[in-house]
């Protein structure tokens, strides 16, 4: 390279070698080299003892050394200085004798020339280097060596010991030189350990095993890499081995698998519970996550790892009650009771939650153990339960209440029809006083009978008939009496089945419905009868305690009134309970109502939303179908795996739609409101078949909803539901292009037809 500088050092007593040097040396313009000529050895010695060079150029015969003492003593004085000899043509021997003892390069004399001499000295002082380098990483590879436990040795083909550092435990390097693994150890070990190196030698592949060998009575147990050694043409010659002691490390690894069996014993029976278990730390961060803590709240243990569990389960400020169930479970190490959580779709639950305190092996709190259990589900059929139990304990007390009023009626009663005769020449005003008294008293009597019919059930004459014909009769009287800003509207299936009932009752039920929807809209409005077939499966009896498996007549009458507020729709049952103005209602038609529909063996659903009006829905056993199939008794095709988008802000509904979907080959992707669902098709546009849409969303409706998909993806295919189908509200489905719609609670068969009909 150019603008190199090469110091050399030139033992040379010749001054016409010296002097050829010189001029060899002008001529090369690719380095710069500082020459320092000496004739003598002690010359240059001294010169080595106060300067550093990075090459000596040495003629061995020097008027005070000659032949091989020249160069030892050189290199003795040198050890880090490439040394190149000068040699005449007869003293090639002991040139070569110098390279094998540590020279780097020697040059004949009358062969030189300026670009081989400076070839020569760039080689030497680059091989020096080299070596120098290499006698230092193997320096730091013995002295790391002598400070690890690693066991280092080379066997040659007949696996004898040809080099050993750090031995076996219990030998000495000594002890193994020249001696085969067989001659060393037991018998089993030694064969294990040929078998791995013999393997190698024949293969020319390394390997890694763990292996143990009995020393002495002690087992130890080691690490060991065995490696091919090759030669210079690359043929294997022995092998190069490592180990390493690994002895304690197996021990606690032995421990440590022990304790991991354990625990893996022991997660897999918190993870086979269908409870959320829970582990948090006094800084309310979330240490253990369980499957059924996944399963129940939606957030992966890795989502849940090492967050504050106020923050997950509560958007806001956390409840009174979870900070004193905190101080509770620190004072007296326990708690329980029950909580309104969220979970990860933001959907509200009610669970069952013990707390336990953990503690340290010193007795202090260290965690909390946390076990919930869902009971939201649990809740809502005790109030189905609750109000029943309710309504039948106020019909017990109606009936009773009833019997007496009748017992004070019917004196009164008699009495009133008999005063007339008893004094016939009464004067007017008297006469209009009986007649007064007369007119109240059947008005009372009618009054009890209303209650009997709630409390009792009114029997009546029953005979097969079809309901289709008496909500035409129906339908005749409203058109001819409500008035005219009341629309009318009929939806009956011609394919009706038969029912067993008494006309009179059912007809009263009918005027009663659609006397409130009348009372509902002030202003005008709709109102609409229909009446259709329903086969009720065992998922449809599961969302409705009064339900049972079979077929059964659907009658609906809805309004577009004002509708009922969430707070009392619990409550128009109840007999007396009404919210007109007094003198316009007596609390009974609803209680009446339901006491006729249950005598007949059937039941009543409500669907209300202020504002957009009401939905009632009454169910009665059929007890004939006609000829004609119809499509609730078609059989659904399987799906083939398609995915189904289910938008329902109800756990028990989609559970329970989900569980249906599956068991008919598809797939479900589950939304609780409107932004939910939006976000999920976004993700899975070309992947979801079709979408399920319930209209009351939390956060954003169903009606938005759909118009938000639409722009997604114009041809998405969207089945609608709702317990509440107002008319309007339908309109506007119909009106976003949605024509499959599903009424609340559906059965399996209408949800599969429906999704057979439009995928």
């Amino acid at each position: 390279m150019a603008g190199e500088i090469i110091k050399v050092l030139l033992v040379e007593d010749n001054p016409g070698d010296v002097f050829l040097l010189h001029e060899f040396l002008k001529d090369v313009t690719t380095v710069l080299v500082e020459l320092m000529p000496v004739e003598r050895l002690s010359e240059a010695l001294n010169y080595l003892s106060k300067e550093s060079f990075d090459v000596i150029l040495l003629d061995l015969s020097l008027p005070d050394s000659q032949g091989w003492e020249t160069f030892v003593s050189t290199h003795c004085h040198a050890k880090a200085t490439p040394i190149i000899v000068l040699t005449g043509i007869d003293d090639e021997t002991l040139a070569m004798r110098a390279m094998q003892e540590g020279a780097q390069d020697y040059l004949v004399k009358g062969q030189v020339t300026g670009d081989l001499l400076v070839r020569s000295m760039r080689y030497a002082i680059e091989r020096q280097r080299a070596e120098d380098a290499l006698r230092q990483s193997e320096e730091r590879f013995r002295v790391a060596l002598k400070n690890s436990p690693i066991f280092v040795y080379n066997q040659d083909q007949e696996l004898r010991y040809t080099w050993v550092y750090n031995p076996f435990s219990g030998l000495t390097s000594e002890e193994m030189l020249g001696k085969k693994d067989t001659d060393l150890i037991p018998a089993v070990d030694a064969q294990r350990l040929t078998a791995i190196k013999c393997g190698v030698l024949t293969t020319g592949v390394g390997v890694r095993e763990e292996i143990s060998i009995t020393i002495s009575q002690v087992t130890r147990y080691y690490d060991l890499t065995v490696e091919p050694l090759r030669n210079e043409s690359q043929a294997v010659v022995g092998i190069t081995c490592a180990s390493i002691d690994i002895s304690d490390r197996q021990a606690a690894l032995q421990e440590r698998k022990i304790a991991e069996a354990k625990i893996r014993e022991q997660a897999a029976l918190l993870d086979i519970t269908t409870d959320a278990i829970s582990v948090r730390d006094l800084d309310n961060k979330i240490l253990f996550w369980n499957k059924g803590a996944e399963k129940l709240y939606g957030w992966q243990a890795q989502e849940a790892w090492g967050k504050n569990a106020t923050e997950l389960f509560y958007h806001d400020q956390p409840p009174t009650e979870m900070e004193a169930a905190l101080l509770q479970v620190i004072s007296s190490g326990k708690w329980q009771g029950e909580l309104t959580k969220l979970t990860k779709s933001g959907k509200e639950i009610l669970v069952a939650s013990r707390w336990s305190l953990v503690r340290d092996e010193l007795g202090q709190p260290k965690s909390i153990l946390t076990v919930d259990t869902d009971i939201t589900e649990k809740k809502q059929l005790e109030a189905q339960l609750f109000r029943t139990q309710r309504l039948e304990s106020i019909g017990t007390l109606a009936s009773g209440i009833a019997h007496d009023l009748n017992n004070i009626l019917t004196p009164i009663l008699a009495g009133a029809q008999l005063l007339p005769l008893k004094f016939p020449d009464a004067d007017e005003r008297t006469r209009h006083l009986l007649e007064i008294l007369e007119v109240n008293a059947k008005r009372g009597s009618d009054l009890v009978k209303q209650v009997l019919s709630f409390a009792r059930g009114v029997e009546g004459k029953r005979i097969t008939l079809q309901i289709r014909h008496l909500i035409v009769e129906v339908a005749k009287i409203l058109k001819e009496t409500f008035p005219k800003s009341i629309e009318v509207y009929t939806d009956v299936s011609q394919e009706l089945w038969t029912i067993s009932a008494d006309s009179t009752q059912l007809h009263q039920v009918l005027m009663n419905l659609c006397v409130n929807a009348r009372d509902a809209m002030p202003h005008g409005g709709i109102l609409s009868i229909s009446a259709e077939n329903l086969l009720i499966d065992e998922n449809y009896a599961r969302m409705n305690l009064e339900a049972k498996t079979g077929p059964y007549i659907v009658i609906t009458v809805s309004d577009t009134g004002i509708g009922i507020p969430p707070e009392i729709l619990d409550r128009i049952f109840e007999p007396f309970f009404t919210t007109k103005e007094v003198g316009q209602g007596t609390g009974l038609g609803l209680s009446t109502i339901l006491g006729i529909v249950k005598s007949h063996g059937g039941f009543i659903n409500v669907y209300s939303e202020v504002g957009r009006g009401t939905q009632f829905k009454v169910y009665l056993p059929a007890v004939g179908g006609i000829e004609t199939v119809s499509p609730e008794h078609e059989t659904p095709l399987m799906g083939h795996g398609e995915l189904i988008l289910v938008v329902d802000d109800e756990p028990t509904i989609q559970d329970i739609t989900k569980a249906s979907l599956e068991a008919y080959n598809y797939k479900t992707l589950i939304a609780s409101d409107g932004i939910e669902a939006i976000a999920l098709y976004a993700k899975h546009t070309d992947k979801i078949s079709a979408v399920l849409m319930d209209m009351m969303l939390p956060s954003l409706d169903g009606l938005t909803a759909i118009r938000t998909l639409q722009k997604i993806n114009p041809d998405v295919k969207i089945i609608a539901t709702s317990g509440l189908m107002s008319s309007n509200k339908l309109g506007a489905v119909v009106n976003t292009g949605v024509s499959t719609f599903l009424s609340k609670p559906y059965t399996v068969n209408e949800l599969l037809l429906a999704l057979q009909k439009i995928i």
